[in-house]
């Protein structure tokens, strides 16, 4: 016979009750696991366990909560023990509601101490002076590619990448009106406007387009003049009380953008394997015939796979480049160990961005 109503609801909350002292209790342990990481001087965050955990539990479940379901839940219950051991400061680009913010919870949990910044440039300085113990900042997009900034930031600054964090971002357009009407500004980031500008010239051909710092500074300016618009997340029209005048207006349905976990090696150093990691470099070679050809080379003969591989100018005024290489495993494999060995003997600028779990 099927249950009643009362009846579900009845044994519902006896499992809340349930799960509510095993959180308890998991909350208890790690306690006890962060007095002696204290006493030993060990970190509190380690991505590393953290993926192993999830992987774990995605590989172990049953159903029919999915697997992005567990990831997020088990994210957040790490989320709020790690708390309880010391709460974790993260930088991000700023003001509250953007993507950057989104990509920081998601990777982090909820129970973050937040630090908005104005710029990526300060991120890395809040990141480098302390004011923040990791910040998060975007490296690339699946349509406009790699973020400028982010990797000329890299080049010069002490911080390393400790994590990624890869974002569906849905880009809505966002006013004091639920009308497209009378829009004679749209303010976004520069990255964003890039990746509407489909939508923009079809819809709003007439509207200038402005870029500012931040696609939540974007909605922030639209919300003081009728006449403007700012194209951010839904989170960001909430927080500055606007409306969605249209929603997912990127020119790319599936529009990706992954976020690097940054961080000073005495706050965190490179996390240990986890069965799916990244080696993110910057090297470059001497201007000669062939030298890009043989950095390639120590990977084909030591069978690690590249995944990235982006160029900079190096702005030396003598057309060398810097070139950014993701590749695929951790040093403590031999043969990614031999690879970065033979790499390093041919580059004449070598720099280990960082070595990190994938996301998925």
């Amino acid at each position: 016979m099927t249950q009643s109503l009362q009846q579900l609801r009845v044994k519902i909350d006896s499992v809340d009750q349930q799960l509510l002292a095993l959180l308890n209790q998991r909350a208890a342990l790690a306690n006890e696991v962060g007095e002696i990481k204290r006493q030993d001087g060990s970190p509190v965050f380690r991505p590393e366990r953290e993926a192993q955990v999830i992987q774990g539990l995605q590989a172990a479940n049953p159903g029919p909560l999915k697997g992005d379901n567990i990831a997020h839940i088990w994210r957040e219950v790490m989320s709020a023990c790690r708390a309880l051991e010391a709460p974790q400061r993260v930088a991000y680009l700023g003001p509250a509601g953007t993507f950057s913010e989104q990509a920081a919870v998601q990777f982090f949990g909820s129970s973050i101490e937040h630090v908005p910044c104005a710029s990526f440039d300060e991120v890395f300085r809040a990141a480098t002076a302390g004011t923040a113990q990791f910040g998060v900042v975007p490296v690339e997009n699946n349509t406009e590619g790699v973020v400028t900034r982010t990797l000329d930031l890299f080049l010069n600054s002490p911080l390393h990448v400790v994590g990624e964090t890869s974002l569906l971002v849905r880009h809505n357009l966002l006013r004091l009106s639920a009308s497209l009407d009378g829009i004679e500004v749209v303010l976004a980031h520069a990255q964003a406007l890039a990746q509407c500008q489909g939508w923009l010239s079809t819809h709003l051909p007439n509207a200038e387009r402005r870029a500012v710092s931040s696609n939540a500074e974007g909605a922030r300016l639209a919300a003081s003049n009728p006449a403007w618009a700012g194209i951010a997340s839904e989170r960001a029209g909430a927080e500055f009380g606007l409306h969605i005048a249209a929603h997912a207006i990127q020119d790319d349905a599936f529009n990706r953008t992954r976020f690097a976990v940054i961080c000073l090696p005495q706050v965190l150093g490179a996390p240990q394997a986890s069965g799916k990691d990244c080696v993110s470099l910057i090297v470059s070679v001497p201007n000669r015939p062939g030298a890009v050809h043989d950095i390639l080379v120590p990977l084909k003969t030591h069978g690690v796979s590249m995944t990235r591989f982006e160029s900079r100018p190096a702005r030396s005024g003598q057309w060398e480049y810097f070139f950014y290489i993701d590749l695929q495993g951790h040093p403590s494999q031999p043969n990614v160990a031999a690879a970065l060995k033979d790499l390093q003997q041919l580059c004449a600028f070598y720099k280990v961005l960082g070595t990190y779990p994938v996301s998925d």
